[in-house]
């Protein structure tokens, strides 16, 4: 053996070494930031429907939300949508480039901070006067259609990857790098889940033929492959549909409180955005997309998205805890 062969054999070793202690690729916050902002995007030109250019939209949109409200809240939401009924275009084209200032801040690195202020300010009013709450106060909220409203989920995400200076040498979820941490992270998705397994307990939707109601009118206007399944689904519910609510809130407290007991947490993240994805469809009607009336996705991509937010993705190999310097080479 030669001097070289054992150099070559030692560069080999030590670029082995380098290798196994590189971390794997990351969900950075970076990486979630865009994802809103495509995500706001979408929204804004959802706004630019046709049907959303006349009083369809301050009609069939806001005004119901103001329905069964407490008096203080249904007469705002019900002057806003008289507002708007007035002059829709000028009022939809404001709207639409809101939400396309914002998606298209976040899009650029060096505008995330005031794009994101824009949209908590936005998601608030939203919140408040076009969703009526998520339905909390009137007694409709119900996770599968939505509650408690997407609006509160773009405020919760953008909160969780708002920038901030930190170590290039950051590892865990892209949560990490925002000002809650990943701490702070896991228990805003505990929030998030704990709520909705709450709201399954509540009468909107662990009454009697509630769930089939309400598959029933997310079904209307839609395509009929779409309606057929949401149709059968509701058909098999029937009456019924208590027991699945039940089900559904152990799942969602199951889904919460996972990850903040266990260091290994992802098989629960995949369950939220399993049923996530499960309401998107048959609940949410993929945000109603295919009506010509959707303002927003609503919840699902945004659960999925809160889900990225949170994996922990990319921890790096522990490094060998001595390594001792190689003998010197000898010439044979």
């Amino acid at each position: 053996m030669t001097l070289d062969t054992v150099q070559s054999t030692e560069t080999v070793q030590s670029t082995d070494t380098v290798q196994s202690v590189q971390p794997a690729r990351r969900i950075t916050a970076r990486t979630i930031q865009i994802g809103l902002g495509i995500i706001w995007m979408a929204d804004g030109l959802f706004q630019l429907q046709p049907k959303m250019l006349g009083t369809a939209f301050a009609n069939g949109v806001i005004l119901p939300s103001a329905q069964g409200q407490p008096a203080i809240i249904s007469s705002g939401i019900t002057h806003t949508a008289h507002l708007m009924a007035a002059q829709p275009v000028p009022t939809d084209l404001l709207f639409a480039g809101i939400q396309l200032l914002i998606g298209a801040g976040l899009l650029i690195r060096e505008t995330v901070k005031p794009a994101l202020v824009l949209s908590f300010v936005w998601a608030l009013g939203v919140w408040s006067l076009g969703e009526g709450f998520g339905g909390l106060f009137n007694g409709t909220a119900m996770p599968l259609t939505g509650a408690p409203g997407a609006a509160l989920l773009y405020l919760a995400i953008g909160l969780l990857v708002w920038p901030r200076r930190v170590p290039r040498d950051v590892h865990g979820p892209a949560a990490a790098e925002g000002p809650l941490g990943e701490g702070g992270g896991i228990a805003l998705w505990a929030l998030v889940w704990c709520g909705f397994g709450l709201l399954w307990l509540l009468p909107a939707s662990s009454n009697s033929g509630a769930l089939s109601a309400a598959l029933k009118s997310a079904a209307a206007g839609e395509p009929g492959w779409l309606s057929h399944l949401q149709l059968s689904v509701a058909h098999s519910l029937g009456n019924g549909g208590g027991s699945v609510a039940i089900v559904a809130a152990f799942l969602s407290f199951f889904i919460g409180v996972g990850p903040v007991l266990f260091r290994h947490y992802g098989i629960f993240l995949i369950a939220g955005v399993a049923m996530a994805l499960d309401f998107w469809v048959l609940g949410q009607a993929f945000g109603q997309i295919f009506t010509g009336m959707a303002t927003d996705p609503n919840t699902g991509p945004l659960l999925v998205l809160l889900a990225l937010a949170v994996y922990r993705a990319g921890v790096p190999a522990e490094a060998p805890a001595e390594e001792q310097a190689p003998e010197p080479a000898k010439a044979f």
